[in-house]
Parts: C-alpha cells; structure tokens; sequence
C-alpha cells in the first residue's frame, strides 16, 4: 500500500469523492467488502457495492480476494493508499500564480506543482521498476518580528544560490528542481 496516491487527470474522479466513499476509504485501510462495510456505515450493501466499483475503476481500492458466499460472490477489496490528493491542475492552472515570494498564492502553486512532477516521476520510476531519488528538509522556526522572516528569506535565498552556483554541473544528467518556503507552524492540537 502506497503512502499517499496522487490522482492525476479527471477521469479517476469522475465521481467525485463524496463524504460517503471518502468514509469507504478511510474504511478500507484493512480489507473488507460491501457486506462488511454497510452494517458499519449504516448503508445498504448494494449502495456500498455501487461506491467500491466506482473506487476500484478510479484505481483507489484493489480487489484483494473473491469469495463464494450463499448465491454470490464476496469481492474483499482494500484501499491502495493511506492518503489521497488530487493533483491541482486538475481543477485549476497553476501557471497564474503570482511572482511575489511573499505571497501565499506563489508558496501554494509551488507546493502544487511540486505535487505534480513528483507524483509523475515516481509513476514513471515505479513502471522502470527503479526508485526515485527524493530529498525533503524541513524545519520550525520562531521570529521575534516581521522583518526578521524577511531577512530570513533573504539570507536562505543567498545561500540557495551560493549551493546551486557551487553543485550546478549543466552537463550532469541529474537535475534537480529545490524548492523552500515558510508558512506559519499549525498550532499543536491539544489533547482534552
């Protein structure tokens, strides 16, 4: 099971993911089936079947096993990812997003097409059967004032560019894009 699957391209959400198939999904981190789902989610089993068939053509469920029961057949599926996003340029263009390093706006279509091109290499790597090499750095940091982020993001550009003129080899083979942003740390959510 992947960590987390990208859907690219609209056709896998044709049907959307409704409140009731995300509840289908979140469901389905361990194996089950229409019968085992409705007394659980307080639907019909028809009305789940319906739901997992329409999961399973958009490649987010996958049949796990088929077992005969009294007149039919049991079809035990489970989830193929442990979280799901939909690529933005699905429903958007991320190419107007503004220039300003400072706006949301241009962290956020970053962030998005760093969800593209990666959720696409890694299609591509996995159907080579090789793996993609990735990095992620990540860190909290506090401000006492305003101008410190500013002069913050200044001194990370520089050395950004300092390590890029020093690694940069134009004729190497392995390019790779690095990207940095900062948003404010979501708050720790507290325990009752």
């Amino acid at each position: 099971m992947k960590s987390v699957d990208v859907v690219r391209g609209r056709e896998r959400l044709r049907g959307g993911l409704t409140p009731l198939r995300r509840q289908v999904l979140e469901a389905l981190r361990e194996p089950g089936s229409a019968a085992t789902l409705a007394p659980v989610l307080g639907e019909t089993r028809q009305r789940i079947n319906y739901h997992l068939r329409e999961l399973e053509k958009a490649g987010l469920v996958e049949l796990v096993e088929e077992r005969p029961r009294r007149g039919f057949t049991e079809r035990v599926v489970k989830a193929t990812a442990r979280a799901v996003l939909v690529e933005p340029d699905v429903v958007g263009d991320l190419q107007t997003a503004t220039q300003d390093r400072f706006a949301s706006d241009m962290l956020i279509a970053a962030a998005a097409r760093t969800v593209t091109h990666v959720a696409e290499m890694r299609e591509n790597a996995q159907a080579a059967g090789r793996r993609l090499v990735t990095f992620a750095i990540e860190a909290d940091v506090a401000f006492e004032t305003p101008a410190d982020i500013e002069r913050f993001a200044n001194e990370l550009a520089d050395r950004i560019a300092e390590l890029a003129k020093k690694y940069d080899t134009p004729a190497a083979r392995r390019r790779f894009r690095v990207i940095a942003g900062g948003h404010p740390a979501p708050r720790p959510q507290e325990t009752p």
